[in-house]
């Protein structure tokens, strides 16, 4: 049974190996082990604190097969990017020039350093290593996604909006065709040395040597124009789970490699809109002829976890779960666990006092990859 949880310091060596592992960097994961333990031991003071706002909080989970004790990826919220110092993206500007003598009026886009994201939410860390997990794209949904479980159940500790920064298209090498027309420029290193010594995006660096007039966008080589907004090839798997959760393309781009900026608003998210209460009962008898997969939390004493299970579709139905199941949520017959639907359908609509979907809402179909690792959002 695989499951998602809070990480612990029993896990250090688990995550370590994973540490080195992704590729690209993972900053949620820093490769000197005592860094490393130092971030994990903020995450678990952070899921115990009792928190009124978010502040600097680390929220570190882990996928967890329940067979084996084998963790087999790992996912991270931050509480409030760049809470420290200033968390830095490019915004995407559109200006407009124009001169009546000679007829002219044209729009065009220009890159401008911004750090108006600055102490919102954010999801990051996605590595999944899915040749060892043996199952397709549902797993990754499910890794991904409890972060927005959580955060749909403890509102107080997150922002009212939040966001994920995606990897944005580099070659086989790893080098990235923004970083060399932009980035090199004032750099003078490597896409990778810069990357790793950013730590995220929120190094005072970064302010020091980024160009501070905006850049536009019609003076870049054609190779570093295309790449704009586009997510890694790696990274599109996760990027079509955040566009069924809810996030949209923001006007943000990565300052290094002009990887996508999602963002969503919490009350809209579909672990919000399409959440319902059920109770729990032990599996047995006929099962329901309409299910479907739902991923299911429960946070009973205070304890996170997150599946998948196959639950009957009609709302308000109980939710009968096998044993393996409420073992790994930790839950027995008649505690209550929160539902939501593993991919909409065409019948779902919002629950009583959640906000309406916008009607022009669309998701995609799942992408495969041949990677047999998947690491999507930053950090």
């Amino acid at each position: 049974m695989l499951f998602v949880r809070p990480g612990r310091l029993s896990d250090l060596d688990a995550l370590a190996q994973m540490a080195h592992a992704a590729r690209p960097v993972l900053h949620s994961l820093p490769h000197d082990r005592h860094e490393l333990e130092a971030r994990v031991a903020l995450s678990e003071d952070s899921f115990r604190a009792d928190v009124d706002f978010p502040s600097e909080e680390f929220y570190l989970f882990v996928l967890e097969d329940s067979a084996t004790g084998k963790l087999l990826g790992t996912a991270s919220i931050v509480a409030a990017a760049g809470y420290a110092a200033p968390f830095y993206v490019f915004r995407n500007d559109a200006l407009i020039h124009a001169s009546r003598e000679l007829h002219v009026n044209r729009k065009i886009h220009a890159l401008t350093m911004s750090h108006e994201l600055t102490g919102k939410s954010r999801l990051a860390g996605f590595y999944i290593d899915r040749a060892s997990t043996g199952a397709g794209d549902a797993l990754a949904h499910l890794l991904s996604r409890a972060r927005m479980m959580y955060i749909a159940a403890n509102r107080r500790r997150f922002t009212p909006e939040v966001f994920s920064l995606l990897l944005g298209v580099t070659d086989e090498a790893g080098t990235s065709p923004f970083w060399e027309a932009v980035g090199r420029k004032f750099f003078g290193r490597d896409f990778a040395q810069i990357e790793i010594a950013s730590g995220g995006r929120s190094r005072t660096f970064i302010a020091e040597v980024m160009p501070t007039y905006p850049l536009y966008v019609p003076l870049l080589p054609e190779a570093a124009q295309r790449v704009i907004g586009e997510p890694n090839a790696k990274g599109l798997l996760s990027y079509d789970i955040h566009l069924e959760e809810g996030f949209e393309p923001d006007r943000f781009v990565d300052i290094f490699d002009a990887g996508p900026v999602l963002t969503a608003q919490v009350d809209r998210s579909a672990c919000v809109t399409f959440n319902e209460t059920r109770a729990v009962l032990e599996a047995g008898g006929k099962a329901a002829d309409d299910t479907r997969a739902y991923l299911v939390s429960s946070h009973r004493d205070g304890d996170f976890r997150c599946v998948l299970a196959e639950l009957p579709s009609e709302r308000g139905a109980d939710a009968p779960l096998s044993g393996p199941v409420r073992a790994a949520l930790g839950v027995v017959h008649g505690d209550v666990v929160r539902c939501v639907p593993l991919h909409r359908g065409a019948s779902d609509a919002p629950q009583d006092g959640a906000d309406d979907v916008r009607a022009d809402d669309t998701y995609r179909g799942s992408f495969s990859t041949q990677s047999s690792t998947q690491s999507g959002d930053r950090r």
